[in-house]
């Protein structure tokens, strides 16, 4: 395929999960007011509140240093490289080299090791304790992402998230059970990711994953908001393009692309949906019940493993 088509695909659906990022939080916002039985925002609010932001002063603690300021841009950046790498319209990958499995890992876990970071760097211990809390939820979560993604990279015999999503586009012949085992792991970490109770709470700024964002205001908190917001969306799509890739064009004639695009914001809307009635659905946990919780899809992920072993 040409380099310049796939680099140009590339941008447009960077940009475009981009732009429906906050459409998404918000219908998030709007599900969670309705089971509550509140009226809550509509669901542009959080497109109002991001302008709002960027028309304010960027103010920043006096003991901070490059790390705070630098970070909103580093996790926005690394999402949209993330996005760039990701099926999202295709069944392949627009940008092979980063669409590694380990390579995807390590620079989803650099967006993560930057956000805490900057909590630390604010010089702020409400926001370090943040920090220290996000770190956490990396060591319980990141083991069951990477054993699921292992599991069906091993199934498919490789690691390209393109090739991936392409043979699981033909049909769940190898291993049917250890790919299935392997995706509610893998959606048990991506629900874990997008900031749902009872691991946290996305519109409380001194809870779990948000802890850093005290610190941040004006341009920067609206980068970093985004950024956040766009991470969501990447491990929603990392879900939908890799594991269930259907409705992506197989090749790039335009009748395909357009279903595709179709599709998209469809798919997306299926996953916030979904996750924020599991969410509204269920009291909020201790922080220190959380490693007890994520055992589930670590041994969700393990018995993938044994699966493919046993060839089922």
């Amino acid at each position: 395929m040409p380099t310049l088509t796939m680099s140009f695909l590339a941008i447009l659906q960077a940009l475009a999960l981009l732009a429906i990022a906050p459409l998404m939080t918000g219908v998030s916002r709007m599900i969670r007011a309705r089971m509550h039985s509140r009226r809550g925002p509509g669901v542009l609010q959080d497109y109002r509140d991001i302008i709002k932001l960027i028309k304010r002063q960027d103010l920043a603690p006096e003991s901070s240093g490059l790390v705070f300021r630098a970070a909103p841009y580093i996790v926005l950046s690394t999402m949209l490289l993330l996005a760039m790498a990701l099926p999202v319209f295709t069944r392949h990958s627009p940008v092979s080299a980063v669409a590694d499995l380990i390579t995807f890992a390590y620079v989803f876990a650099l967006a993560r090791f930057f956000f805490a970071l900057s909590g630390i760097d604010s010089g702020s211990s409400f926001a370090g304790i943040g920090a220290g809390r996000e770190l956490t939820m990396g060591v319980l979560v990141e083991p069951t992402m990477i054993l699921s993604l292992v599991v069906v990279a091993l199934v498919e015999g490789s690691t390209n998230l393109g090739s991936i999503s392409a043979s699981i586009a033909g049909g769940y012949l190898q291993a049917p059970m250890a790919i299935l085992l392997a995706l509610l792991a893998f959606a048990f970490t991506v629900f874990i990711e997008m900031g749902k109770l009872p691991f946290d709470m996305a519109e409380a700024e001194q809870e779990l994953q948000e802890g850093p964002l005290t610190e941040y205001s004006g341009p920067s908190l609206a980068v970093l908001k985004l950024g956040l917001g766009l991470k969501k969306i990447v491990m929603a799509q990392f879900l939908i393009g890799v594991f269930l890739p259907f409705g992506n064009a197989p090749t790039l004639e335009i009748g395909a692309l357009a279903v595709a695009a179709i599709a998209l914001p469809l798919k997306l809307l299926a996953i916030f949906v979904l996750a924020g009635l599991i969410e509204n659905s269920m009291a909020r946990g201790r922080f220190l019940m959380t490693s007890r919780v994520t055992w589930i899809g670590f041994g969700c992920a393990v018995l993938a493993f044994v699966f493919y072993l046993t060839g089922l």
